[in-house]
């Protein structure tokens, strides 16, 4: 995938491209990486490259659900509160899952995601889940639309959290990644990512 995302003529095609772009900077994160260098905690973060995918993954999942069932609320809202942050934190714990398997989730959910844009309705209310503090008691619902700017916003930020993460394992840059995954020539001011020979 290009540098950037492609020229858009609608919103639904912006919120697909952005979110697409995105996505590729959570594989160029992991472009490339051993298990052992995916579970690895190179800085002072618990963030490990394969926490992250899984994160990313199971995050985008439970918003995508939401979005899809708008106005309703999707069954795995439907349980008490107390039970949904029972299954919290484990969505960064990738132990004993290979790289490759989490990486192939993630795909999964991208395309689902990336898929589904076209056909939702960006005005269609999507219930507020109860019972979390950090989200708003003064409203009922957000849009779909605002749901689709939020799994933006939160694969972004997760891309970001990869960069360091990754440049903190081998110092790889996300040009350079960019370059390696996408063969782009070298040139004087950039060298693609590749593996280390043996």
């Amino acid at each position: 995938m290009p540098g950037n995302p492609p020229p858009v003529a609608t919103e639904h095609e912006a919120l697909r491209a952005f979110l697409a772009q995105q996505h590729d900077g959570i594989r160029g994160a992991a472009y490339g990486l051993t298990d052992e260098q995916a579970h690895a905690t190179p800085s002072s973060s618990a963030i490990t490259i394969a926490g992250l995918v899984k994160h990313v993954t199971v995050m985008e999942r439970g918003w995508l659900e939401r979005a899809l069932a708008a106005p309703d609320v999707p069954a795995a809202d439907t349980r008490p509160f107390e039970e949904q942050m029972a299954d919290y934190g484990q969505d960064w714990d990738p132990a004993g899952q290979r790289i490759e398997d989490l990486l192939a989730d993630f795909d999964a959910m991208a395309t689902a995601s990336e898929d589904a844009i076209a056909d939702l309705d960006l005005d269609a209310p999507v219930p507020v889940p109860q019972g979390a503090p950090w989200f708003p008691r003064d409203i009922d619902a957000w849009s779909v639309r605002w749901v689709l700017f939020h799994i933006i916003e939160e694969v972004a930020r997760h891309a970001g959290h990869g960069d360091i993460v990754r440049e903190s394992l081998d110092g790889a840059t996300m040009y350079e990644l960019l370059a390696g995954r996408e063969g782009w020539p070298a040139t004087a001011w950039l060298t693609p990512w590749a593996p280390p020979t043996a």
